[in-house]
């Protein structure tokens, strides 16, 4: 794409963020992108776990709200404490916003390239953190909500699909692992971003001073320095670039699912195939994300003394006891996050060979079945089984998110995917109300009628296996895409010059070796996600060695 020429007649240089700028020259190696996507997803993943500051934030003043009191007085009081309830609003609107700002503006960033979203998306996600500690600091809960609620959910909503379709068009060969590879980090952030905001929050606080908002000072200006890091090494490759020696597979009669050609995201959402790919993902998500709020309480109630050697039931246990089963419980919390975090790299690179729509029937059949079994285990009281269940469980959850952006791109095409995965997030954001609502008030139902806590999760569970098969259907119906809803020669070529996209010039150029000296920027790139991430993952091995 040639430099824009004003009216004037002078050539105008495109800015230092849009999309021309980070075209790939031959050379560029396709493995720094990877840990530029993990850079971005590694900070705003750490939204699974702003439940370390419940906690703290809801005794900083150290004085209850009066009986009584409305909510809106609660909003703007400034001299009493915060409920947990109230706090909990963050997390939702978290996952709202993420929806809902990748839907409207995953367009605008396929055409303003994933550097661009990169720093727009560190400006809202760090800027949320300074205003959610000017709250904090002024003891003002909206500006919470306002701040990391709000503006912080529209930066992870563009970070989130940010890397999308640039390493999907960097992978062609491999789809399900570099996508995998990225959304990995989400799951991860949590892993790394709450034991050191403990740390934190440890070192500032003081009497009556809990250290909060200088947390959310501190881990802003990280997170900034990281997600900038990241935003700024992202490149995209040149139009009709491909790996070296890589050949695309010759289509076989009768197997049209993976496409070569492209769909608007204004024509995909309006597709039969567009509206089961979300059904797919909403029910393998409301399944799991019940299931991973619940947990902790979950392990306890079914298991009670059982997990430290009595027999007695979980309302018998003594507040000692108590303490030791919400250790284990917490092991098993940890568990969960590691297969969470795993199953989104296994599950996403394994589709690579078994295909996207094959994987889901896995998820599906493989996950009804234990959902199924889990109430049985519970009686027969086998501890290691029903972890065991739950892991894997838990592994499909996470592997889910990271293996529909490829379904996508199989059914869609590369050109706007990442629009298009934008748009599929309102899916997790229906799941986000869906599964805890369902898990959480069937709970509280059978809990007044008199169900045992051990047996308080059956019936949920048997409704889980229902919506899993109800996806299992979904995903059945998957078809290709019919040939009127894909982009002419013309209407692609009209994107492709919204999108700046920019062929490399000629045919001997679109395929090339990574430069020999690339290398240890790779590796050094590589250490600086790799370190942190392993950080996380021995700090949960800690505590995941308390359930053994």
């Amino acid at each position: 794409m040639s430099a824009s020429v004003p009216s004037g007649g002078h050539a105008t240089q495109p800015s230092f963020l849009s999309k021309e700028r980070i075209i790939a020259r031959p050379g560029f190696n396709r493995w720094l992108v990877p840990p530029a996507a993990l850079a971005i997803h590694l900070c705003i993943g750490m939204a699974y776990g702003f439940s370390v500051f419940w906690l703290p934030l809801s005794k900083a003043v150290g004085t209850a709200c009066p009986v009584g009191m409305d909510f809106i007085s609660q909003v703007f009081a400034s001299t009493c404490d915060w409920q947990i309830s109230m706090l909990g609003w963050v997390y939702t609107l978290f996952f709202i916003f993420l929806g809902c700002s990748a839907a409207i503006w995953g367009g605008w960033l396929e055409h303003a390239g994933p550097r661009k979203a990169g720093v727009v998306s560190a400006a809202c996600w760090c800027g949320g953190l300074l205003i959610s500690a000017l709250g904090v600091y002024t003891h003002q809960i909206w500006l919470m909500w306002v701040g990391s609620g709000v503006i912080g959910g529209i930066g992870l909503g563009l970070g989130y699909i940010s890397p999308v379709s640039t390493l999907i068009k960097w992978f062609p060969d491999r789809r399900g692992m570099a996508t995998g590879m990225a959304i990995m980090g989400f799951g991860g952030g949590a892993m790394v971003g709450a034991p050191l905001a403990t740390a934190l929050m440890s070192h500032f606080a003081a009497p009556g001073i809990v250290g909060v908002w200088q947390t959310f000072v501190v881990m802003a200006v990280i997170y900034f320095v990281f997600m900038l890091g990241g935003a700024l090494t992202y490149r995209v490759p040149p139009t009709g670039w491909k790996p070296e020696g890589w050949v695309p597979p010759v289509k076989k009669a009768g197997n049209t699912m993976i496409t070569d050609r492209h769909v608007h995201v204004s024509v995909a959402w309006k597709t039969p195939q567009f509206a089961l790919v979300w059904l797919v993902l909403c029910l393998n998500v409301s399944a799991g994300i019940g299931i991973l709020g619940m947990a902790s309480p979950l392990l306890q109630e079914v298991f009670g003394g059982q997990l430290i050697g009595t027999t007695l039931s979980f309302k018998e246990l003594s507040a000692d006891q108590l303490k030791q089963v919400a250790a284990i419980a917490a092991g098993f919390t940890g568990l969960l996050s590691l297969f969470n975090i795993g199953g989104r790299f296994f599950w996403a690179s394994f589709s690579d060979y078994i295909g996207r729509k094959y994987t889901y029937f896995v998820f599906f059949a493989l996950g009804a079945a234990l959902y199924g079994l889990v109430p049985n285990l519970g009686h027969l009281g086998n501890v290691a089984l029903f972890v065991a269940a739950f892991c894997i469980i838990l592994s499909m959850y996470g592997g889910g998110f990271a293996t529909v952006p490829a379904y996508l791109a199989d059914l869609f095409g590369t050109q706007m995917v990442g629009a298009i995965h934008g748009r599929l997030l309102t899916a997790w954001a229906a799941a986000g109300v869906l599964g805890p609502v369902l898990v959480n008030y069937l709970r509280e139902y059978q809990l007044s009628i008199g169900v045992p806590p051990s047996a308080v999760y059956d019936k949920t569970l048997y409704i889980l296996v229902g919506l899993l098969v109800l996806g299992f259907i979904c995903n059945a119906l998957v078809r290709p895409v019919a040939d009127k809803y894909f982009m002419s020669d013309e209407q692609l070529a009209a994107e492709r010059a919204l999108s700046h996209d920019k062929a490399a010039g000629s045919a001997n150029v679109l395929e090339w070796h990574a430069a020999s000296g690339t290398w240890p920027v790779v590796i050094l790139a590589w250490l600086a996600v790799g370190i942190p991430l392993a950080w996380g993952v021995i700090v949960t091995l800690q505590k995941v060695a308390v359930l053994f």
